[in-house]
């Protein structure tokens, strides 16, 4: 995949992404193992495809761990927004709306309008802040988003076994004990 521009890589990775994180957690939906592992493994497997070096000259490992923050943080905002409770059958659900649907969109788009802009918009900008900054080309760039999608997914699914496992400790508690609520 090395002939795809950096616009037509991030337009795969974004999309492909966010059609597995939509499809699997819009409306409601059972809290499974396989449906949290189906997201990280697509992460995964863009990964593979698209990250071929990791850059290690000048600030390049900060810049790519920057995307790794991002993610981190943005993953917490995504798993505030898709809450858990447990249905009349005994099994753990979410619930994932519009504000969900819309991080996850927001930032896809984000991305890919990134690359798309570095390629056509402010690409010579794009040169001088990687000059001034200690950036070795595309593929920190590259890198940093992809990241940054790991992370978010991965912290979102972080969230989501939390609030499982708190919604089962609360079951299982005694009657009369009282727990914290589940989010």
């Amino acid at each position: 995949m090395d002939h795809l521009s950096q616009f037509a890589t991030a337009l795969i990775a974004s999309a492909t992404i966010l059609t597995i994180i939509l499809a699997t957690d819009l409306g409601r939906r059972r809290l499974t193992n396989m449906r949290m592992l189906r997201s990280v493994i697509a992460v995964a497997i863009i990964i593979a495809i698209f990250v071929h070096s990791f850059p290690t000259s000048g600030n390049a490992p900060s810049f790519q761990l920057i995307g790794l923050g991002v993610g981190v943080i943005c993953g917490l905002i995504a798993g505030v927004l898709l809450p858990a409770h447990r249905g009349p059958d005994g099994q753990i659900y979410t619930l994932g709306g519009w504000g969900y649907a819309l991080v996850w969109i927001v930032l896809s788009s984000a991305r890919v309008l990134f690359a798309y802009g570095a390629e056509h918009w402010f690409t010579q900008g794009l040169i001088r802040f990687s000059i001034e900054n200690e950036l070795s080309g595309p593929d920190v760039y590259a890198n940093a988003f992809v990241f940054m999608s790991l992370a978010m997914v991965l912290t979102r699914t972080a969230v989501l076994v939390t609030k499982r496992r708190r919604i089962r400790r609360a079951a299982a508690a005694p009657a009369g004990t009282e727990q914290p609520a589940a989010v």
